[in-house]
């Protein structure tokens, strides 16, 4: 049986493909068949997008990049770095969250982890007439939620957090991103404030050093919490 979740984020550029990037990895190093959708990608560089989103997420796949493979993960591609129906707008050209939705939900991929990663934070503009939230109640797959570690980080993690309760979205586990500023609050305390105030949500680490995020240990949470 598939396992299928989203990665969603509390705020942009928060490392929800980082996370996305590593859980694959730790999947095929388990043997497992891993598949993933980007569907919406703006401020995208056709001349060079090996180190974009997608290209990050292809490669963790293993998939050798090219315009098809480019295509088949994510058909809304944008240039501008603007929120997409900003971005789609300014070339013409609008997306629905019923179309985006139907992308990723149908056919539904049979490889033992599909992950499909969102866009900006929850309740950032996806497409003209909804935000990465209605994409994720569209979906309906348990979620990832990656947050920050930055001043403040914690309130947009928490506030993400019971915004997907309240709208009855389950929430597998949060992943924190640790903040590359010299000024950003200590990375061990925010990890111990936010999992004393996210209940019986596991809480993991995604630190900037270098060393990996906790996929291993994410995927067995992952897997635990289908059954």
């Amino acid at each position: 049986m598939t396992l299928a979740v989203f990665v969603a984020g509390s705020h942009t550029d928060i490392g929800k493909t980082h996370v996305a990037c590593a859980l694959l990895r730790a999947a095929r190093a388990r043997g497992l068949s891993v598949d993933a959708l980007k569907p919406v990608v703006s401020g995208f560089d056709a001349a060079d997008w090996s180190d974009s989103d997608p290209g990050r997420l292809l490669a963790a796949l293993g998939i050798e990049p090219s315009n098809a493979a480019l295509a088949a993960m994510s058909p809304w591609i944008f240039a501008a770095p603007l929120a997409p129906p900003m971005a789609a707008a300014l070339e013409g050209r609008t997306l629905t969250t019923s179309e985006v939705a139907d992308f990723c939900i149908g056919p539904r991929s049979d490889a033992d982890l599909f992950l499909v990663e969102g866009v900006g934070g929850l309740m950032s503009p996806l497409t003209c007439d909804g935000t990465g939230l209605d994409l994720m109640l569209a979906v309906g797959l348990p979620a990832i939620l990656v947050g920050g570690s930055y001043l403040g980080a914690i309130s947009h993690t928490l506030t993400a957090l019971e915004v997907c309760r309240a709208r009855g979205l389950h929430v597998a586990a949060i992943v924190v991103s640790q903040d590359a500023a010299p000024d950003a609050p200590d990375f061990a305390a925010t990890l111990a404030l936010l999992e004393a105030h996210a209940a019986d949500i596991p809480v993991l680490a995604a630190p900037r050093d270098g060393t990996e995020t906790r996929a291993d240990a994410l995927l067995a949470i992952l897997l635990s919490d289908r059954g």
